[in-house]
């Protein structure tokens, strides 16, 4: 009989991230003899588009879904009454299902998965996907100088503290954050954690799936030539992605190849990023466009290289970039600076990209040599398989499931 297991993501399943990072591993867990009941919170636009899509594909794989409506304001209330609803949902649906485990994606679903530990006796698998109140505190959107904010700030650094405590196992996207958390004082050594990066669906990014007639449809619609130099930007823009300083790297990218173009494939403020590209002087050479899922690995394929910076701020060391994966899939590789997650030791250890040492134009001079000394696509291909895949992040968390319920 299928163990019952309750799964709160704040995360929305018609988000993109909800479709990578969470409907995938629930899927393969099901097929492992696990029932799960997921409660998440959804964005009222992606809900209203993809919920009939997402409903059938979690149904085929007999995932009770309990979608709440995310409450984007006003600010600090409307997360207050989102905990509300999940608390007073996730009781509820105790009383019925009787799970053995919650698992709880981040730190709001955590608040309510500690307390069912505590009230219901489940056990409580705390998936703490980052350093959350510090990416607040580092992304802007708390400011410490305010009274209310420092108050929040501290209450979760409190609760953090609680949740790595009494969490039956923790998982951590990164070793570097692993080594972080159990540095701390009040967090024992031998606190169970286990690190399972952001995994790639290896099925879907992989170049044998790439139909060339599609590829040639996508250089024509974007006016790409076989002879053109691409360099790729996937994903949103969003907090941490420093588009000035990667504007810049293309302009000094321009200089060495002078008929490169800059893919931007994202949905996200295209008005801010053709700004930017005026102000290097590079706004002809840009391409914009979003992409559904099933056209991000064609997308990827047009690019030689693809590029990310991201603010190397403290909250980082626990950030593993989804995108890494997905471009090491389809063999391309990666630009991007050292201080993230486990980003640059993936790099080195992968032969998959080049890490910039600094934020200026010597250090991009220095890293677009590196670049032509060219790279093993089959390599790369390799390290994204054996670091990323989605099989092997299903296997690591079955072996949590069965180390927290003994069996």
């Amino acid at each position: 009989m299928a163990i019952p297991v309750l799964y709160i993501s704040y995360d929305g399943m018609t988000d993109p991230l909800g479709q990578s990072q969470v409907i995938p591993y629930l899927i393969g867990l099901t097929k492992l003899g696990y029932s799960f009941t997921l409660i998440s919170c959804e964005k009222t636009d992606a809900y209203s588009r993809d919920k009939d899509k997402i409903a059938e594909l979690l149904k085929e794989n007999n995932i009770d879904w309990r979608p709440l409506s995310y409450t984007k304001s006003p600010t600090i209330l409307s997360t207050l009454y989102d905990i509300y609803k999940i608390k007073k949902l996730a009781l509820l649906l105790n009383a019925e299902k009787h799970f053995k485990m919650v698992h709880c994606r981040s730190y709001i679903a955590a608040l309510v998965g500690l307390q069912l530990k505590e009230k219901a006796g489940l056990k409580f698998v705390f998936d703490m996907r980052g350093f959350w109140a510090d990416e607040r505190v580092d992304g802007k959107l708390w400011n410490l100088k305010h009274i209310v904010f420092k108050t929040i700030y501290h209450y979760f650094k409190r609760k953090e503290n609680s949740f790595l405590r009494n969490a039956d196992y923790t998982i951590s996207l990164t070793h570097t954050a692993k080594e972080e958390l159990l540095s701390w004082e009040s967090i024992p050594d031998t606190t169970p954690v286990k690190v399972i990066p952001c995994c790639v669906d290896l099925e879907l990014f992989d170049n044998k799936n790439i139909v060339p007639e599609r590829l040639k449809l996508f250089r024509e619609e974007l006016g790409i030539t076989l002879n053109d130099k691409v360099l790729l930007y996937l994903g949103s823009i969003g907090t941490w992605y420093m588009l000035e300083e990667m504007m810049e790297f293309f302009s000094v990218l321009k200089q060495q190849e002078p008929g490169a173009k800059f893919l931007f494939v994202t949905k996200d403020e295209h008005e801010r990023i053709l700004n930017c590209a005026e102000k290097y002087q590079v706004r002809q050479d840009i391409l914009l466009r979003p992409g559904a899922r099933a056209e991000i690995p064609y997308l990827i394929r047009l690019s030689n290289y693809s590029v990310f910076f991201i603010l190397p701020a403290y909250s980082k060391k626990a950030s593993s970039p989804t995108k890494q994966g997905e471009i090491m899939a389809m063999g391309i590789p990666v630009i991007c600076n050292a201080h993230v997650g486990d980003t640059d030791k993936i790099i080195a250890d992968y032969q998959s990209g080049i890490v910039v040492e600094g934020f200026n134009s010597t250090a991009y001079k220095d890293a677009i040599k590196k670049l032509d000394a060219g790279f093993s696509e089959e390599q790369i291909i390799k390290g994204a398989a054996d670091y990323f895949s989605l099989e092997n992040g299903v296997v690591r968390y079955a072996e949590v499931y069965a180390s927290v319920l003994g069996s």
